[in-house]
């Protein structure tokens, strides 16, 4: 069983950077679909940006061209570069992995925007 620990949110003003991390317990080069996702008050859980592991990425609308995916097969870990940040992407930012027929999650980090 895929362990996943993301890390790296926390407070930033809007317009501000984060760089959220999530780390595997074991190689992720075998897992066909990492994606981040995230979960405001009130809302249900959406996906923000996925990739595969042949390297396709997909974005939410509202997040296209502020926001990269990224995994890094050698250190295990996927990466979401958050740039130009607004106080509606205020929330918890959860890691996934996929390895048919098994659907890993993390423990999520929260993400606040405000000033």
């Amino acid at each position: 069983q895929v362990q996943l620990v993301e890390s790296g949110g926390g407070l930033v003003q809007p317009g501000g950077s984060l760089r959220l991390s999530c780390v595997a317990s074991e190689s992720i080069f075998s897992l066909t679909f990492m994606g981040w996702y995230r979960q405001a008050p009130g809302k249900e859980r959406e996906l923000v940006a996925g990739i595969t592991r042949g390297g396709m990425t997909n974005y939410a609308d509202s997040v296209k061209g502020r926001f990269t995916v990224s995994r890094d097969n050698a250190k295990n870990t996927l990466y979401l570069q958050m740039n130009s940040l607004k106080a509606e992407d205020t929330a918890v930012y959860y890691c996934r992995a996929l390895q048919s027929p098994y659907v890993y999650w993390g423990q999520g980090t929260q993400v606040t925007v405000s000033s």
